[in-house]
């Protein structure tokens, strides 16, 4: 049976600058990455929602410790990366891109993007993309299973996506992550709006999520290793984007 109803999304602050998501369609319900269970029970209260899917798009604890006392409390059963089966706790149902996933008659995409972790996955639905910590507003996540190589080729994966998709992340980290960028590409007037911008919004307590791809590939160096400003304020014009990305990656694990 195909949807029909929209789909609609709730979120989810959680621990320090954690992001849940509820995401509603019909009577199915489901919550991506619950690093714990209160908030999620009392956004769940709040909405009247039944919990019926719980979504981890890699295994650390910040995005699945919430997973085995929903999963108790509600019956829900958990998806996640099938990869790392093992390290995914209450694991029901393993996907990988080839296998997809279904939510209330939707085709879910599962896109592969390991480095963070090696098995972390993205999931596509509807056009909203929630990227876990792989792909940050205005950032990426830290290389902690994979390299350089690997990590660029998950973004160059997320980034195939309409520039339309919406991009749910993991963290609120996005005004550090803005003053980093500034120190790159200075001169990019995108950037420099947007930087404006989320100051703005935090300044009202307010999520900067969900961006857009389209705004990350204008604004995210991470993203942006092309970019003519960036190689040259990393004095890497000639270098490969995979050298110049690895380099973003490293001056911001210090930054």
């Amino acid at each position: 049976m195909p949807p029909t109803s929209n789909i609609e999304i709730e979120i989810i602050p959680c621990l320090s600058d954690n992001y849940a998501y509820l995401v509603k369609s019909g009577n199915a319900c489901a919550v991506v990455d619950p690093s714990e269970p209160g908030p999620v029970r009392a956004a769940l209260a709040r909405r009247g929602w039944k919990l019926t899917h719980i979504l981890n798009t890699h295994h650390h604890l910040d995005h699945t410790g919430g997973n085995l006392a929903l999963k108790e409390e509600t019956g829900a059963q958990v998806v996640g990366p099938g990869k790392d089966a093992a390290r995914i706790p209450g694991l029901d149902i393993g996907v990988d891109e080839a296998s997809g996933w279904e939510f209330d008659g939707r085709k879910v995409q599962v896109l592969e993007v390991p480095a963070h972790t090696r098995g972390a996955i993205t999931f596509v639905i509807d056009g909203n993309a929630f990227t876990g910590d792989t792909l940050f507003a205005l950032g990426c996540g830290r290389l902690f299973e994979g390299g350089p190589a690997m990590m660029w080729s998950s973004l160059s994966k997320l980034m195939t996506l309409p520039d339309q998709t919406k991009v749910w992340c993991g963290h609120e980290y996005t005004e550090s992550n803005g003053r980093f960028a500034l120190t790159l590409e200075p001169g990019n007037a995108a950037l420099q709006t947007r930087v404006q911008e989320v100051k703005a919004m935090r300044a009202r307590l307010e999520p900067t999520v969900p961006s857009t791809m389209g705004l990350e590939k204008a604004t995210n160096p991470f993203l942006r290793p092309d970019s003519a400003e960036i190689r040259k304020s990393l004095g890497m014009e000639s270098a490969s984007d995979v050298a110049v990305f690895g380099e973003i990656r490293s001056r911001k694990d210090t930054f």
